[in-house]
């Protein structure tokens, strides 16, 4: 299986897709659609593996597409942190329900039915 070298003009649309579809799963964060959120995060997941897969992503790249991409990452950060910013208190929600239902459980175990 050998590496591939995706061209840089190629690079810059797969990031750029990357930037569009994060700042969908910011929006998708701000409405708690998870589902639509976890499908996003998939196709973003995906690009990124194409990214990774590519032999040397800094091979022929200008100084003029060294600060594009550089942008378009930090539009990706700026977005992850947004969408960090909202999911976050939603994982801990679950986590605190998961909690308490092994708890609940626990006690239940212990002294019987409540």
């Amino acid at each position: 299986m050998g590496v591939t070298m995706i061209p840089m003009s190629s690079q810059i649309e797969i990031y750029e897709e990357m930037s569009t579809l994060s700042t969908r799963m910011v929006e998708a964060a701000r409405a708690s659609n998870w589902d639509n959120l976890i499908e996003l995060e998939k196709s973003v997941s995906a690009l990124r593996d194409m990214l990774m897969a590519d032999e040397d992503p800094n091979v022929n790249l200008t100084p003029k597409d060294a600060l594009r991409k550089a942008a378009i990452i930090q539009r990706i950060l700026d977005d992850d942190a947004e969408i960090r910013r909202h999911t976050e208190p939603w994982m801990e929600q679950l986590r605190a329900y998961l909690s308490s239902g092994s708890k609940r459980k626990e006690v239940v175990r212990a002294y019987g039915s409540v």
